[in-house]
């Protein structure tokens, strides 16, 4: 799949007059609009989620030791073709037959860095997407710089939570700097909480679904940025592909949190809530605003 081009980065968008230019328009809409909107993302949700399980794009991820077993196991469940080798002498070669790469930053060691500069080259090269995952780069510098360093690598999503997203923009998070950090670096943001947030720049959707049993498994966001950059090899627009894997993942943990006992059968739950959504629950169970 070729990567639409991108808009160029806006240089001094976090702060001063040119941040409060660029997004004044944003919130400037008919009355209507953005419930219509809202539903045409769901339907949407739907649309990539068949679209994933006809094409069976083959997503490649260089994540940490912990998530890659749940993250091939989430992937294969939508109905992806998960990879994971970060070998120096074979990673070139999984990662021409990707139709999208993952680079979850979760275990930073030498061989992973490599890698991830190896794979974001040739999927550079080939016009095919790439998520960046800056997993815990608030609690350490190398690896804030080194995320800092992919920004420029020009990821076209970048999937993190709000303390992330502080130390990467080297601003706290509100609903402005992360659209003006969007515009600045020209990547969607999918920011992941209580509430799910995602913006180019220009649109914005709040994702509200969700369960707290989520939190209490691990590697769960990282298999979710796994959903991200499988629903980006089908749907080149990258904001819409996002807000798409975060609801349909959100429906999912919803039904797998009303089914599960505790954290161990909510991971076998949630495995088998992804593999039997369907087009109607998804919609009908999507919480999305514009």
């Amino acid at each position: 799949m070729r990567v639409p081009k991108r808009r160029a980065a806006k240089p001094s968008l976090i702060r001063g007059r040119s941040s409060q230019t660029a997004i004044r328009g944003v919130f400037s809409r008919p009355p209507d609009s953005g419930a219509t909107l809202a539903n045409e993302l769901k339907a949407d949700a739907a649309d990539v989620l068949e679209r994933v399980r006809a094409r069976t794009p083959r997503v490649h991820c260089i994540t940490n030791v912990v998530a890659q077993n749940f993250s091939a196991n989430i992937l294969l469940a939508l109905g992806a073709i998960p990879s994971m080798t970060i070998a120096p002498d074979e990673i070139g070669a999984f990662v021409t037959r990707a139709d999208a790469l993952l680079v979850n930053l979760g275990t930073f060691d030498a061989e992973r860095r490599a890698a991830a500069k190896t794979a974001i080259a040739s999927m550079t090269g080939a016009e095919r997407p790439w998520v960046l995952d800056p997993v815990f780069i608030d609690r350490s510098k190398p690896r804030s710089t080194f995320a800092k360093a992919l920004i420029d690598r020009r990821p076209q999503v970048v999937r993190l939570n709000r303390s992330e997203f502080a130390a990467l923009a080297g601003a706290a998070w509100n609903e402005r700097g992360l659209r003006a950090y969007a515009l600045e670096t020209g990547a969607v943001l999918g920011v992941t909480g209580e509430t799910d947030l995602v913006t180019d720049g220009e649109r914005f959707a709040r994702i509200a679904n969700g369960h707290p049993l989520m939190a209490k498994v691990t590697a769960m966001g990282c298999a979710e940025s796994a959903v991200v950059a499988a629903c980006l090899a089908v749907e080149p627009d990258a904001w819409r592909a996002t807000v798409a894997a975060l609801t349909l993942f959100g429906v999912a943990g919803e039904i797998a949190g009303a089914r599960a006992t505790g954290p161990g059968s909510f991971a076998a739950a949630i495995l088998d809530a992804i593999f039997a959504l369907d087009r109607d629950v998804l919609i009908g169970e999507a919480r999305v605003a514009c």
